[in-house]
C-alpha cells in the first residue's frame, strides 16, 4: 500500500508550500534566524535585552465555522487576515505588541489551491502589520475531519514591558468607553450566520446591504494594532482594551473591569454595519440574542480616563458609547 491510498498527499502539501515560500520569506524581519522547513523556528530575542522588564504575551485562536461560509463561497483569501488580525487584537488587550505568529492549517485533505491560499494569505496578513510567519504544521488528517472541512488556527507571540500591562487593575469608575469600529462579523457568530442564510445566493447583490453577502460575511476581521500605536506614541492614557469576540459587549468587557465595577453602553451611540439588521430580521434573531452573539459594530473598546478621551478621537476613528460604572456586567442603555 502507498500514503495515498490512506488519504495522505503527501506530494499537494509539498508543492503548496513550495508556492507559498516566497511569501512566508518576505515577512522575515532581521530577528529570523531560521524559518520555513526547520523543525523550530528560531527568533532573535537579543532586542529585549534592551527593554526593562520584557514581559512575553502568547495568545492562540482559529476563525471557526467561518472557514465553512469561506470555502462554500469559494473564496478562502481572507482567512489568513481574520486568523492574525483576530491575534493581534488579543495582543493589544495586554498592552503588547507582536514578536512572531505560527501557524495550524489542517484538513481532511490538503488541496493544493486552497492551501497555497491559505498560506499566501497568512503571509500576506503577516507581512502588513511586520509580523514574521515563523513556521507552524500543515497536517492531512482524513477521519478527523470530515470531507471538505479545514481547520485554521495561529499562535501569535508579543511583548509588553511590565509597567506598560493594560489590564482591570488599571479602570477605575468614571472610566470612559471607546469603541472602534469593526468591519462587520469578524469571525464571530458563523454557526448562526450560517443558519441564517442557508440557501441564499452568497454572490447575489442585496440593495439593503449594497454589497453581496460574501462581501458583508467574508470581509476579514479588522485589526487596530496601527490605532494602538498611534495612541501609544501620542501618550494618550490607556487602562484596558477589550476585544468584542463571541459572547459580544456582555461577555468581553466585563473581562476588563475590576471586580466591583460594571459598564454602561448606550446602544445607537455608534454606526451599526447595516449586516446586523439585516441577519437579525432574516433569522428572526431577539435583540438581546444579537449583542449575546455579535460584535454589532464594535471590534476594540479602549477604557480610558475621560480626560482623555478627546484626545484619542482625535487620533482615531471611535465613539465614545458609555462608560464605567459602580455594580457588576454590562447594562445596554
Amino acid at each position: 500500500m502507498r500514503y495515498e491510498e490512506a488519504g495522505v498527499h503527501i506530494e499537494a502539501k509539498a508543492e503548496a508550500l513550495r508556492r507559498a515560500k516566497e511569501a512566508i520569506a518576505a515577512t522575515y524581519t532581521k530577528e529570523v534566524l531560521r524559518g520555513l522547513g526547520a523543525f523550530g523556528g528560531l527568533f532573535d530575542a537579543h532586542a529585549l535585552k534592551g527593554m526593562r522588564h520584557p514581559v512575553l504575551v502568547a495568545t492562540t485562536d482559529g476563525v471557526g465555522t467561518k472557514t465553512l461560509l469561506a470555502l462554500e463561497a469559494g473564496d478562502v483569501s481572507g482567512l489568513g487576515f481574520d486568523l492574525v488580525n483576530h491575534s493581534v487584537n488579543d495582543l493589544l488587550c495586554q498592552g503588547a505588541t507582536p514578536l512572531f505568529f505560527m501557524d495550524y492549517l489542517a484538513a481532511s485533505r490538503l488541496e493544493e489551491g486552497v492551501l497555497a491560499a491559505l498560506l499566501g494569505s497568512l503571509a500576506e496578513a503577516c507581512r502588513a502589520h511586520g509580523i514574521p510567519l515563523l513556521g507552524g504544521e500543515t497536517a492531512e488528517m482524513p477521519g478527523v475531519y470530515r470531507e471538505g472541512a479545514w481547520d485554521v488556527a495561529g499562535t501569535l507571540v508579543g511583548v509588553v514591558e511590565r509597567e506598560e500591562i493594560l489590564g482591570p487593575e488599571r479602570v477605575r469608575e468614571g472610566d470612559v468607553l471607546l469603541g472602534l469600529p469593526s468591519s462587520g462579523p469578524h469571525t464571530n457568530g458563523y454557526s448562526l450566520i450560517r443558519k441564517v442564510v442557508a440557501g441564499q445566493d452568497l454572490n447575489a447583490p442585496v440593495p439593503e446591504l449594497g454589497e453581496s453577502l460574501k462581501e458583508a460575511l467574508l470581509r476579514p476581521h479588522r485589526a487596530y494594532l496601527r490605532e494602538f500605536l498611534r495612541l501609544k506614541e501620542a501618550g494618550v492614557e490607556l487602562h484596558a482594551i477589550a476585544h468584542i469576540t463571541g459572547g459580544g459587549l456582555p461577555e468581553n468587557l466585563p473581562r476588563a473591569l475590576p471586580e466591583g465595577l460594571g459598564a454602561e453602553v448606550r446602544k445607537g451611540s455608534w454606526p451599526m454595519p447595516p449586516v446586523f439588521p439585516y441577519l437579525q430580521r432574516l433569522g428572526k434573531i431577539p435583540e438581546e440574542e444579537m449583542y449575546r452573539v455579535f460584535n454589532m459594530g464594535l471590534g476594540l473598546v479602549l477604557i480610558l480616563p475621560e480626560e482623555e478621551a478627546q484626545r484619542a478621537l482625535a487620533l482615531v476613528e471611535g465613539f465614545v458609547v458609555g462608560r464605567v460604572v459602580r455594580g457588576p456586567g454590562v447594562l445596554l442603555l
